[in-house]
């Protein structure tokens, strides 16, 4: 007992993949063994007292179990607890229709002792997940696919070169026995088209947080008002569209998002520093659990360390700007241009002014027709997800930078604010028709005056996506692609353009990242982010009324 309780440990953390690799061999074995002939001499025996009816659908049903063995294996390795209790029911059927196909009983002690092997290591499949979630890879499909055709050829070799190995293969068809194993591996090859479709086609249910109620808002509140830890894009936790991890001593959260498979945390945790790590880790337990596909985008260097701590794989999606606050003037020939627009908006009579939130009430009419008129003029509806919208609720958080003409708000941005003033940022940049042509630059310039008087750090001007993707022989091909649309995709979205009209605020450019324990899944995990930031693909195909206006920055966070 002393030495099963020092080896328990070790013997539970390698029993998914010994239980994989084991069950993948008893898949193949009944596949194998399905389609090629049957011994002579035990066959014979058994033909005199089994029902050949019997012996037909013990058969075929053998190397159909032998397939959802090769299926179950990756659940086994993913360490599901429905792919624990199938595969033993799995096994326990296969073994005596191992003896009625042709009294195979190598075959039936084989996969007996496997179901014994299994039975005590239930613990070592945590994940309570049901069977129909179980995410099966192109690659594994197509594993499964090798072994089905493999024992096709595997019969088809035997029957050639059996004891009639001389005839014509068309004639030894007519023998009951050859009828057998073709049917048989006909019948897995079916059964795997079959299930390669669903999978094709199945949509998985959006997982419940176990034991996680999406919280009250007054406790996002309370968490994002005293952070020690947060980026302005924290205040994205209030608009109503995430889920929330809170950690023991409910002073930290992270905030994820659910499409399909897929659970994408945005930025590290907000709180203390102290619960960064302890909260990731929850994340990935429960998306594991569920058997999710767990990611985390717009991270920043400083998170690195935690993830990597997490063992998830890391690409490079774009780089956020910041301009240095105590750095930065508007003098200088290099900001000549910058300059004169500021002061022309100012002489034309513009006025600027930051509106409290209890003030924002009052002027949430005047600042959502600005918006639908803004929204009118380019491709998409309201943002999500990683991007802001109009939304009254949500604006009214938010302290509002406005300006006027004639006493009139002709444009606005919302503010998002940290508790540690190391910097702010801004969500939704909007304007009405009638405002001057260089209207955001007037704006951009009395916020950077404004928060440098509140004792900001830094002015954050989100990310450009794509930026500073290395094209280099050894890069990775992620980065090469994403680098290729940065420098020749102008026409689905303004890459260049983007980086181009940050550079001339001078910020200091920081890498954003996304990670996932796969590499292979990062592409997946940036299309569900696009399509939650987007609202789905219904929001993606949604054109402008009028399309002869865009904007000269995009909104992007």
């Amino acid at each position: 007992m002393r030495f099963w309780r020092e080896m328990r440990p070790a013997l539970f953390s390698i029993a998914p993949f010994s239980a994989a690799v084991l069950t993948l061999a008893a898949g193949v074995m009944l596949l194998a063994s399905g389609a090629t002939p049957s011994v002579p001499e035990r066959f014979m025996r058994l033909y005199e007292v089994t029902p050949v009816l019997l012996i037909e659908v013990s058969h075929f049903l053998s190397s159909i179990l032998g397939l959802v063995l090769v299926l179950l294996a990756f659940g086994l390795r993913a360490r599901l607890d429905g792919a624990w209790a199938a595969t033993l029911a799995a096994l326990l059927i296969a073994a005596p229709l191992a003896l009625l196909k042709g009294f195979v009983w190598e075959e039936t002690s084989a996969l007996v002792a496997l179901a014994i092997l299994l039975l005590p290591f239930r613990a070592a499949f945590p994940r309570m997940s049901a069977l129909s979630r179980m995410e099966i890879t192109p690659g594994w499909l197509f594993s499964a696919l090798a072994a089905v055709l493999g024992a096709g050829l595997l019969g088809l070799w035997s029957f050639q070169h059996a004891d009639y190995g001389d005839q014509p293969f068309w004639k030894t068809m007519i023998d009951s026995d050859a009828e057998r194993s073709i049917r048989a591996w006909a019948g897995a090859a079916i059964a795997l088209f079959a299930f390669g479709l669903w999978r094709l086609f199945a949509t998985a249910a959006t997982p419940k947080v176990v034991g996680e109620a999406d919280p009250d808002f007054d406790n996002v509140r309370a968490i994002r008002a005293s952070a020690e830890a947060a980026e302005p894009s924290s205040n994205l936790a209030l608009l109503g569209d995430k889920r929330f991890l809170f950690s023991a001593s409910g002073e930290s959260f992270l905030m994820f998002g659910v499409r399909g498979r897929s659970w994408i945390a945005l930025g590290g945790p907000v709180g203390r520093r102290d619960e960064r790590l302890e909260l990731l880790w929850r994340f990935r337990e429960l998306a594991d659990s569920h058997a999710a596909r767990p990611g985390i985008y717009a991270l920043g260097a400083d998170d690195l360390p935690d993830v990597v701590e997490l063992g998830f794989s890391i690409q490079k999606v774009g780089e956020s700007a910041a301009v240095p606050l105590e750095t930065f003037r508007i003098e200088g020939r290099r900001r000549g241009n910058l300059r004169r627009a500021w002061r022309k908006a100012g002489e034309d009579g513009a006025t600027f002014q930051v509106l409290t939130p209890a003030e924002v009430a009052a002027h949430l009419g005047e600042l959502g027709a600005i918006s639908e008129n803004w929204l009118g003029h380019h491709a998409g509806g309201e943002k999500g997800f990683s991007m802001g919208g109009f939304h009254p609720g949500y604006i009214a958080e938010f302290p509002v930078a406005v300006v006027r003409f004639d006493g009139r708000i002709v444009a606005f941005a919302n503010l998002w604010t940290t508790a540690a003033r190391t910097s702010f940022s801004m969500d939704l940049m909007r304007y009405a028709d009638e405002a001057p042509k260089n209207i955001m630059d007037y704006l951009f310039v009395e916020l950077i005056e404004w928060g440098r008087a509140q004792g900001y750090q830094a002015f954050e001007f989100g990310m450009a996506p794509l930026a500073g993707l290395e094209d280099r022989p050894l890069a990775p091909m992620m980065s090469r692609v994403g680098n290729l649309f940065f420098e020749r995709g102008e026409d689905l979205y303004n890459f260049q353009g983007v980086r181009k009209y940050k550079d001339k605020y001078d910020p200091n450019w920081h890498p954003r990242y996304i990670a996932s324990p796969r590499k292979w899944a990062i592409p997946l995990l940036l299309a569900d982010v696009g399509l939650l930031s987007s609202g789905g693909v219904a929001g993606l195909a949604k054109r402008p009324k009028r399309g002869d206006e865009t904007a000269v920055l995009p909104e992007a966070a």
